[in-house]
């Protein structure tokens, strides 16, 4: 028995904003899932995510502590290469 793979979709904003307003106006996810061809994880992500922050994409969805984490390292990598250009220069002009 072979499994048959489904390709990657991909559902714009506008798609989205739709599937989870009938969500909110009372359709069944199993109906909106099967009617659709939807996952039930995929549909229960929009859900939470049109909650949470009526936006779908990724940045906006971010846990604040997260975003935090992230600034911090980008911070720490800009730090890390301009204290490597000064010992660089620190060298050369030790040479002279």
């Amino acid at each position: 028995m072979t499994k048959k793979t489904k390709s990657r979709r991909s559902f714009n904003e506008e798609f989205k904003t739709q599937i989870v307003q009938l969500y909110l106006n009372g359709k069944r996810k199993c109906e909106i899932i099967r009617e659709y061809d939807l996952s039930p994880s995929i549909l229960n992500n929009w859900i939470k995510q049109f909650d949470n922050t009526g936006s779908f994409k990724t940045e906006d969805n971010i846990d604040p502590l997260e975003k935090e984490l992230r600034a911090l390292k980008k911070r720490n990598e800009q730090l890390e290469m301009e204290n490597d250009i000064l010992k660089q220069a620190a060298l050369i002009l030790g040479q002279k």
